[in-house]
């Protein structure tokens, strides 16, 4: 029963996985994200959860689900540690910068020739920029590129794209797993790229994100956010720069996408060994 289970839960994992190629928009692309990991982790505590069946236990099938569901489970709570290690790692670093002001904003300089600039850190965050983006951009470009960030401060990006990033290690194994975090990580850079249109020429913002886009620097991407965070659909972040689209408003089904994965754990009270 329980091995049953596992592999309708693997099987629906795998297809819906399969088919989040090309989807549009949040709430579509963190559907195809969110449900295939929710649903299989939900399945290993559900089988943890429940009582053994003694039917399966003489085959042998629970020891086999029990060890399965504690290897994934294990899994996502290692990669879950890397990553606060390596955020922890990368804040230390970033107390040996110096504090500047950047056209009234503090900001920690890192002295080096690339062109770097990012908001760094988990729920409160400090911008980070480089001497040579300094060097590089013009006042207006600079103007821009710190807008750009402003968005990733607002939204909060740090700290909700560690919990995503956190999925996406753990469960990198599943396909389409590198296109979907591509697909979020683009989508995250557009809304910044609008929030800074709103507030200073698109053309500068242009300028400016190919400019670092051109200059790429070696960094991690942990409870950090920066505008040269990825190059995926560069060519459309110009195209929208230049010729902003209206948005269209959207429906919320990411919850009901979530509730779907969540059904294995009524499994629990209703499996028959807890009422032996």
């Amino acid at each position: 029963m329980h091995l049953v289970m596992a592999a309708v839960a693997l099987l629906l994992s795998w297809g819906v996985r399969w088919q989040g190629k090309g989807v549009l928009g949040w709430q579509g692309v963190l559907g195809y994200f969110l449900f295939p990991p929710v649903l299989l982790w939900s399945t290993a505590v559900a089988t943890l959860g429940m009582c053994p069946d003694h039917l399966t236990l003489l085959h042998g099938d629970d020891y086999l689900m029990h060890g399965l569901a504690l290897g994934l489970l294990g899994l996502t709570v290692g990669c879950g540690m890397s990553l606060v290690r390596q955020g922890r790692h990368l804040n230390q670093l970033l107390r040996d910068y110096p504090q500047i002001m950047v056209r009234g904003r503090a900001a920690l300089l890192m002295p080096e020739p690339s062109l770097f600039i990012a908001q760094v850190g988990f729920w409160k965050t400090q911008l980070v920029v480089s001497q040579g983006l300094l060097n590089a951009l013009s006042p207006g470009q600079l103007e821009a590129a710190l807008c750009h960030e402003e968005a990733h401060a607002y939204y909060r990006d740090t700290f909700w794209f560690f919990w995503l990033g956190w999925v996406q290690r753990a469960t990198a194994w599943l396909p389409q797993s590198r296109l979907l975090w591509q697909e979020l990580l683009a989508l995250r850079e557009l809304r910044a790229d609008r929030w800074s249109c709103e507030r200073t020429d698109p053309l500068l913002l242009a300028e400016a994100l190919l400019l670092v886009v051109a200059h790429p620097t070696a960094h991690t991407q942990v409870w950090s956010a920066g505008m040269a965070d990825t190059d995926y659909r560069l060519g459309e972040r110009v195209q929208a720069l230049l010729q902003p689209l209206p948005t269209k408003p959207t429906t919320n089904w990411l919850w009901v996408w979530l509730l779907l994965a969540l059904l294995p754990l009524l499994a629990i009270p209703l499996h028959l060994g807890c009422l032996v």
